[in-house]
């Protein structure tokens, strides 16, 4: 491993190390933080954008963009993930995932990438939504190191998929 991609992967580590609850944390920080890093998941990601079309101004075809961004970013996300194959923290003795882990791979994440690609896909048909849109995407990143599940660079890495593939299917 080059010495670069060392001194990274230790800085994440300390960051990890610092933000990271522990399993003796309050129940109520460790209940917000579990109830927000759902918000990233499979059926909340996929459910919230189908759910949308409630919405009169939501359209079809703005779904069906916005799964296809989230589909694509995943499979972005475990060709990744399979070619990298960074164990998680929790395999780590001195840290434990708070809440349970989908997979054995750490980089990059997926709930991450998952909740950025569906801010991205609704943030870019309803501009005044896209601050609180972007924010909620980066609480769900924030919270799988909360938790325990990633490291700060998983979670940036995901998020930066979900925006390099927004690109060329939302333009």
């Amino acid at each position: 491993m080059p010495p670069w991609i060392q001194r990274l992967d230790a800085s994440d580590r300390a960051i990890f190390a610092r933000l990271c609850l522990s399993p003796g944390s309050g129940s109520a920080a460790r209940t917000f933080w579990s109830c927000i890093t759902h918000l990233g998941g499979a059926r909340a990601s996929i459910g919230l954008t189908v759910l949308a079309l409630l919405f009169p101004a939501v359209d079809l075809r703005l779904c069906w963009r916005t799964l296809l961004l989230l589909g694509w970013s995943h499979l972005v996300v475990q060709i990744v993930k399979r070619t990298v194959g960074r164990p998680r923290p929790s395999t780590a003795p001195t840290f434990t995932s708070l809440v349970e882990v989908p997979d054995r791979f750490s980089f990059p994440s997926g709930h991450s990438c998952a909740a950025m690609a569906v801010a991205i896909g609704f943030a870019t048909a309803f501009p005044p939504c896209a601050v609180p849109l972007l924010v909620v995407a980066g609480l769900v990143g924030f919270s799988r190191v909360m938790l325990g599940v990633h490291y700060p660079g998983d979670v940036v890495v995901g998020q930066v998929i979900a925006l390099m593939t927004a690109y060329p299917i939302l333009r």
